[in-house]
Parts: C-alpha cells; sequence; structure tokens
C-alpha cells in the first residue's frame, strides 16, 4: 500500500495562510496521510485542517516543525523518497515510473525561496512543467500520478459523503438523518 506525506517548507503569517490550507486540503482529498510545515507556526491552519477532518473523517495529520531538514533526513533514512517539487527539475514524465517503485514518499514543496540544501539531498528534483506555477497544482498532479488516479475515484465512508451528479449537489449526512441538496 502505498503511503505519502508532504513536507510544507517555509509558510509565512499571513502570506501564505490560504496557499497552505489549500496545499493540506489538496495532500488530504489525494491520498497522503499527513503535512508537516516549517516557517511560521500557524495554530489557526492546524485547528481549520482538523476541523475538516473532524467533519469529513479521515486519518490526516498536520503537525509543525523547526527543523524540516531532520524530517528530510528522518523520512529518508525510514525508506522514503524524498521528491522534491521544483520547477527546476527533471521532468515528471521522465522520473514517475522510477519514483513509482517506491511504496513512500516525501513530497517537499516550498512556500518562500528552497535552500539549495534540499536539492541536493532530495532523491528526486521533480518539475510538473518548466512554468512558474502554483506548489498547490503541483502536488496535486504528483500525488494523482503517485495514486495512479484511484483517491480521484474514493468516495470516503466518512460523514459526510458527496453523491456525484451530472447537475446540482447532493451531501449525505449519516447519522442525522438528512441531506443538503
Amino acid at each position: 500500500m502505498r503511503r505519502a506525506s508532504v513536507l510544507r517548507l517555509g509558510h509565512r503569517v499571513p502570506r501564505d495562510e490560504r496557499a497552505s490550507t489549500h496545499l493540506a486540503l489538496a495532500a488530504r482529498a489525494l491520498g497522503a496521510e499527513e503535512l508537516i510545515y516549517s516557517g511560521d507556526r500557524d495554530p489557526e491552519l492546524e485547528a481549520k485542517i482538523r476541523d475538516v477532518v473532524g467533519r469529513w473523517g479521515g486519518g490526516f495529520r498536520i503537525t509543525y516543525t523547526d527543523r524540516p531538514l531532520e524530517i528530510l533526513r528522518r523520512y529518508s533514512g525510514q525508506g522514503y523518497a524524498t521528491v522534491h517539487l521544483t520547477m527546476y527539475g527533471v521532468g515528471i514524465n521522465d522520473v514517475m515510473d522510477s519514483i513509482l517503485r517506491r511504496e513512500k514518499v516525501l513530497v517537499i514543496v516550498g512556500g518562500e525561496k528552497v535552500p539549495r540544501v534540499y536539492f541536493e539531498e532530495a532523491d528526486y528534483n521533480v518539475a510538473v512543467g518548466w512554468q512558474p506555477h502554483s506548489e498547490i497544482a503541483a502536488l496535486a498532479i504528483f500525488l494523482d500520478r503517485y495514486f495512479q488516479g484511484r483517491e480521484v475515484d474514493t468516495v470516503d465512508p466518512y460523514p459526510p459523503t458527496i453523491v456525484p451528479m451530472k447537475r446540482g449537489k447532493l451531501v449525505i449526512r449519516p447519522g442525522s438523518g438528512g441531506s443538503d441538496a
């Protein structure tokens, strides 16, 4: 069974509040187990993500570290492939087959300028295109490829459940006796 964790470098309050929230939501929705972030400690970010997990279910975790390089080294020592997403890396199409041979990945995404040591110590520096783009988009594309699209088709058994529809919306909230239409 594949496992993915995300290391977010350099979260800045208030500049990155929305981007880091969306990064955590994308990580959770697309199969990652956790987001570990560095930079500014942000209890509001942590509370928002824990609230989502409480309402939507799953075992996703968010934690803060003031030693992100130690996280990279620890996960690497535990057999994780360390994948740094950067537009300066090797194309995703050229390295994905190699990454797919690994059962565990630590995906590193930057906020502010990423120190050179991460480029040097990561097993893979991977580009999802060579144009400026969002780290959220890069993470979503990477996780979708890593989990080979399976997470997109997964409907969690946790409340609430989204019922896919061509038009409109239906959210079933088990235990509440109702739904949102």
